[in-house]
């Protein structure tokens, strides 16, 4: 077992708040229609949306949604037609932070956007300019109270699991992207429920920040997470859990 990352404190609070402000279906339905867009309607040939229609599964959207979520994105259904694009920027203390959305007006969502990173003391930079920082991987988050250790272990490295970390109550499971079909299947099959799983961008290293750049910086990605464009957010910060709390007591 490894140590944990940073990146799951946050996406385990950012998971939460998603679900609280009921975006989860929303971001779903976009993800589906944009992977069903882009490699067609056939899950076993296109892992992307295989990969987020057993999300959508998971979260128990209704299989009519997810149809035609798909057919929105083959065009055999009329529809706002979505399309991808990347964000990146600085916040608070120097993190970097690469936003992930699904828009089908580029301008408004770029202006919209730039504005939320400067009113929180950050800036949008250039093509590249954080990227670089990330790599796509698997990531999964698991209950430890759901299964034992060595019992995780055996499923999740045998189906192909780069790490398996635990800590505050959630083993972390990380994959390379072409492993992570895979790794979820096996999970399936052994009855091994995830409480999150996505191709999340992983930072190389982070950033540590306290206090008031902690606050500011939550409260950015907060914001940047309450955009409807925006799929994902990911960040360098390394933010210790007492100043979520800290956060949103202020």
């Amino acid at each position: 077992m490894s140590g944990h990352s940073k990146w799951s404190t946050i996406k385990r609070k950012k998971g939460a708040a998603d679900a609280a402000r009921g975006k989860v279906f929303s971001r779903l339905v976009k993800e589906i229609t944009v992977a069903a867009k882009q490699g067609g309607a056939d899950s076993e040939s296109n892992p992307r949306l295989r990969t987020a229609v057993a999300t959508a599964k998971a979260e128990n959207m209704p299989a009519d949604n997810i149809k035609r979520a798909i057919q929105r994105g083959t065009g055999e259904l009329p529809g706002v037609i979505y399309e991808e694009v990347n964000y990146e920027g600085y916040g608070p203390g120097g993190v970097a932070l690469l936003v992930q959305a699904a828009t089908d007006n580029r301008n408004r969502t770029v202006a919209e956007i730039r504005k939320i990173f400067e009113r929180a003391g950050g800036h949008l930079s250039e093509l590249n300019s954080v990227a670089w920082m990330f790599k796509q991987a698997g990531h999964f988050l698991i209950d430890t109270r759901s299964i034992g250790e060595d019992d995780l272990l055996l499923v999740a490295l045998d189906a192909g699991a780069a790490d398996v970390g635990a800590d505050d109550g959630m083993y972390e499971v990380t994959t390379t992207t072409t492993k992570f079909a895979g790794v979820r299947e096996a999970f399936d099959n052994n009855g091994i429920k995830c409480e999150h799983a996505e191709l999340a961008m992983l930072p190389a290293s982070y950033i540590k920040l306290q206090g008031s750049e902690a606050k500011q910086c939550l409260k950015l990605m907060e914001k940047l997470e309450d955009h409807d464009d925006v799929q994902g957010v990911y960040t360098n910060a390394d933010i210790d859990p007492k100043e979520f709390k800290n956060a949103a007591a202020g």
